[in-house]
């Protein structure tokens, strides 16, 4: 019975807390003094936090490296900035106007990048290139005398012998009407040049409707 793994403490780890919580009320007190009372204050640090979190696992998944290092130092700059503020620099009794408009516009910052790092195109890592395998065929040769070969050997003097073109009835009935015309007209059978112009059509099509024009 494999015996359980023991929790072992990592300094590490206990400075990193030790660390967000300081952060994470320094930014309290300074949403409290700008105004931000109540939940409000709480809901700050939180949107911060959440914001170098998002940008760290887009910086960690390898996709959007430029959007998610210019949101981490935003959200770094905001906890560095609140961290100095409330360290004896600033009178949290009297914040200054400037300070107050950052702090009421900060939600909007963090949920515009909150927004891009969550649902932005992911480009995938470029891994290897994998080949499809090819099947290996091998040449066969078959041994053939002229007693077993029964193809025939085409004659070069003997042009070959045209394709039938397909030729739909409806064009056809199309094509005595015109033909008729042209011979009301001008008192002379249609030639096929003549029909292939009227009618639209390729010179094979129209050689093979004007044969069964006669």
């Amino acid at each position: 019975m494999p015996r359980p793994t023991a929790v072992r403490a990592d300094a590490v780890l206990i400075q990193a807390v030790i660390a967000g919580a300081l952060s994470f009320a320094h930014l309290h007190d300074l949403a409290a003094a700008a105004g931000q009372t109540g939940w409000k204050a709480w809901a700050y640090p939180i949107s911060v936090d959440l914001l170098l979190v998002a940008a760290w696992h887009r910086l960690r998944s390898g996709a959007a490296k430029a959007s998610a290092w210019c949101w981490f130092l935003v959200a770094l700059v905001a906890s560095l900035g609140a961290n100095v503020a409330t360290a004896g620099l600033l009178d949290l009794t009297d914040v200054p106007a400037w300070l107050r408009i950052l702090v009421a516009g900060w939600p909007a910052v963090a949920f515009l990048g909150g927004t891009l790092l969550a649902h932005g195109t992911r480009t995938p890592p470029a891994g290897p290139e994998t080949a499809a395998p090819t099947a290996k065929t091998e040449p066969t040769t078959t041994s053939t005398t002229p007693e077993s070969s029964t193809a025939p050997v085409p004659d070069p003097a003997q042009p070959p012998t045209p394709t039938p073109v397909p030729v739909p009835p409806a064009l056809v009935a199309l094509a005595h009407k015109v033909a008729d015309e042209h011979r009301t007209r001008t008192g002379t059978a249609i030639d096929t040049s003549t029909l292939r112009a009227r009618l639209g059509v390729p010179m094979p099509l129209a050689e093979a409707i004007a044969a069964q024009l006669t």
